[in-house]
């Protein structure tokens, strides 16, 4: 297996566990179950609805998933639930959408609920630069909203809500895309959560959505069926062809969590680690290194900062990756500098990536 993997710090896609890549790189040729090449077997196989049942089972005991809440394989990345979202749950409401704007991602969502009802922005950052994330007695919540929509990561800033933001009586939906399995989540305060695969799930393809079934049944009827989650929900994520290879990577990210790990409280564990790893190397040297995210908003899934030139940030992209480090270039919307530390990510590839950026202060500070 190429060790480049092991240095992998893209915003995402981002690195697949070692063990999980060795068992997709043996699934192309043959799965062990099947002698078939994952990438050619039918979605409905009865090999392929166990991987379905397996992947809801792990996860559903990895988050503590209420009975209540139904889990639904999708496509379309995220961006697709930015629409598919107010389609079932804001359209031919009288009341409005709340929407929390904290960053980059967050902000794309109201424009595409804003096509399917009212909407109002109860909170935006981006005046401020979304340097930081609101208090709570900053949100200009209202009990007639017909749902409260926030992302609890933003990728490209490197912000992490620390509280959940909520307004008693009205649905919770949550943007989970870039934190979801790195750590436990009380699920009860939600009615919907979100997370397209690349950044801890496995690869780009698969959507998992979570939705409290009560909420689902009250969806707008008048909706295309591949829109509509309860026609999902009936067919148990086989409405149309699914991403096979998606989902069973999915699959081996939960085992390897699961097993090898041992749990979400175990993961947090590895994932505070590395997040006061690479905070401690930035603090060490707030001359050199910016952060962009105020500390009480800083993100442990991704850390974005800046240096004082951009001649010193190309100096600093150039070096790494002659260095052997991946996927440190920010955003394209940002610039500067970004450190994803999703759950593949070791803390060994933190500390060596630490020790290289101690350097490099060493030798331009």
């Amino acid at each position: 297996m190429n060790d480049a993997n092991a240095l992998n710090f893209s915003g995402g896609p981002g690195a697949l566990p070692a063990s999980v890549l060795r068992q997709l790189q043996q699934a192309i040729q043959a799965l062990p179950e099947t002698g078939l090449s994952v990438l050619g077997m039918s979605h409905r196989s009865p090999w392929f609805r166990a991987v379905l049942d397996e992947a809801e089972e792990n996860l559903r005991l990895l988050l503590q998933v209420p009975a209540d809440m139904r889990l639904l394989f999708l496509q379309g990345g995220g961006s697709l639930q930015f629409s598919m979202l107010p389609m079932n749950f804001l359209r031919g409401r009288s009341g409005p959408a709340d929407y929390i704007v904290s960053g980059y991602w967050s902000a794309k969502a109201p424009i595409e609920a804003a096509k399917e009802g009212n909407v109002r922005i109860v909170w935006d950052g981006r005046p401020e630069g979304c340097h930081r994330l609101p208090a709570p007695d900053e949100l200009r919540l209202s009990p007639d909203a017909a749902y409260l929509h926030y992302a609890s990561n933003e990728t490209v800033e490197g912000l992490q809500f620390q509280n959940i933001p909520r307004q008693a009586g009205v649905p919770l939906f949550c943007d989970m895309s870039s934190d979801l399995l790195s750590a436990p989540v009380d699920l009860s305060h939600y009615d919907a959560i979100y997370a397209h695969a690349q950044k801890n799930l496995g690869p780009a393809g698969v959507t998992l959505v979570i939705l409290r079934d009560g909420l689902m049944q009250t969806a707008t009827d008048d909706l295309p069926s591949l829109l509509d989650y309860r026609r999902h929900a009936e067919a148990r994520s086989l409405y149309n062809t699914p991403p096979v290879f998606a989902i069973y990577a999915l699959l081996l990210v939960t085992r390897w969590l699961k097993d090898e790990i041992g749990g979400l409280p175990a993961m947090a564990a590895i994932n505070d680690a590395k997040a006061r790893l690479l905070y401690g190397c930035l603090d060490a040297t707030p001359g050199l290194y910016r952060g962009w995210a105020e500390p009480s908003a800083r993100s442990k899934m991704n850390a974005a900062f800046t240096l004082p030139s951009p001649a010193l940030e190309a100096a600093f992209l150039a070096e790494a990756k002659a260095a052997g480090f991946h996927g440190l270039e920010g955003h394209r919307s940002l610039g500067g500098v970004r450190v994803s530390l999703y759950n593949a990510v070791s803390v060994q590839a933190v500390r060596q990536l630490t020790d290289w950026m101690a350097g490099f202060a060493r030798r331009h500070g």
